[in-house]
C-alpha cells in the first residue's frame, strides 16, 4: 500500500513536525525519526483530535 505523508503547513522547521497520512484509517509519525513507530488512529478520533486543539 503506498501511503502518502505530509507535514502540517504551520511547521516552520521542517524537521520538528509530524507528518500524518490519512485514508481508511490515520498515520502520525515524527519527522526526525521516520522509521520509528508509527500511531493509528480512526478518523472519527483524528477529527476530534483536531477540533480539541483548535
Amino acid at each position: 500500500m503506498m501511503v502518502t505523508w505530509r507535514k502540517s503547513s504551520y511547521s516552520t522547521n521542517g524537521d520538528e513536525c509530524v507528518e500524518v497520512a490519512t485514508g481508511p484509517k490515520v498515520l502520525i509519525r515524527d519527522t526526525k525519526d521516520r522509521e520509528g513507530g508509527i500511531l493509528t488512529a480512526s478518523t472519527p478520533t483524528w477529527r476530534e483530535l483536531l477540533s480539541q486543539l483548535r
